[in-house]
């Protein structure tokens, strides 16, 4: 047993025979998303689906997977985020190949990265983590409703994060999001966590109204603690006070299986409650009062129905 935040959490006894149960993970080739995946598989589901941009790591983590239980069907589907094609292209092979869908772990992301727009020409933060995530939900939300007729205890998990209490006082910039947003700075600096934050606050927000929308399935968001991988800042990893922060207090740079935990609990554990936000393990996290905007979040939710009313199945 390992203590990571006020719970205890333990993979192996803590996570729930899954017996039947298909699961979805964005981003399963790399980072926190691989130890997610591997330890879902040891407790017999059906089948997991990896999905991600890496064909060469999709097929890493397939072997893995079949390495910790041989018995577990896995599939991988290529699919790049920050594109919306690429998603629909995604959810047409999704939906041909299960007929229900118990868990979807949104998982995927990019941090701090270099100014940039998606190919459909948003800022690439907001793109990736916030709007590929929300088209492939969407997409997906008539199979999670079926499943709901299978078993009642169906589970959207979103990936959020502590740090996104550090978004730009106005929350949300809309008129920009069609821009790379080379705006969105503190004095000049700090450009690509800022764009970072907004679309995490975006997830918090839109699990919110998911969750208040479509009460037949668990919606939740979950900040993974900070983790030592790839897709780290190097500044973060060296600098213990921002460190400290980031991590809501617990210090220290956590390992990707621990960083696996909290979806995990989420996906799995019991006691969780839909439209809320946790941080490790299964502690509610702090809320801004930007993220209990109810005006922000209406205006997302259209703004986001508009953009995604052309991308159908």
């Amino acid at each position: 047993m390992s203590h990571f935040g006020k719970k205890a959490f333990d993979v192996d006894s803590d996570i729930p025979d899954l017996s039947g149960k298909v699961i979805l993970v964005t981003g399963g080739n790399s980072g926190i998303g691989r130890p997610t995946c591997v330890f879902l598989a040891k407790h017999n589901p059906a089948k997991i689906i990896v999905v991600a941009r890496n064909a060469t790591t999709g097929g890493t983590i397939l072997k893995e997977i079949e390495e910790a239980a041989p018995k577990v069907e896995a599939t991988f589907i290529e699919c790049n985020l920050g594109s919306l094609g690429s998603v629909q292209g995604a959810a047409k092979q999704i939906l041909a190949s299960t007929q229900r869908l118990d868990i979807l772990l949104c998982n995927a992301g990019i941090l701090d990265a270099p100014l940039g727009l998606s190919e459909d020409g948003y800022e690439i933060h907001f793109a990736v983590n916030y709007l590929g995530h929300t088209l492939l939900i969407k997409l997906l939300l008539p199979l999670l409703l079926k499943t709901t007729e299978i078993q009642p205890d169906v589970r959207v998990v979103l990936l959020a994060s502590s740090g996104y209490r550090f978004h730009d006082p106005r929350g949300i910039i809309f008129k920009d999001l069609k821009t790379t947003q080379q705006n969105l700075t503190r004095l000049g600096m700090f450009g690509g966590m800022l764009r970072y934050f907004q679309s995490k606050l975006a997830i918090i927000l839109y699990t919110v109204e998911l969750a208040r929308r479509y009460q037949t399935i668990k919606v939740v968001a979950v900040h993974p603690g900070i983790i030592d991988t790839p897709l780290t800042p190097q500044w973060m990893k060296a600098n213990a006070l921002t460190r400290f922060i980031s991590a809501g207090g617990e210090g220290g740079l956590k390992k990707p299986e621990e960083g696996s935990w909290n979806q995990l609990w989420a996906a799995t554990g019991s006691g969780v409650v839909s439209g809320e936000y946790y941080e490790p393990v299964g502690k509610l996290g702090t809320r801004t009062k930007r993220s209990k905007d109810e005006n922000l979040r209406n205006e997302l939710w259209e703004w986001t129905e508009e953009q995604l009313s052309s991308w159908t199945v």
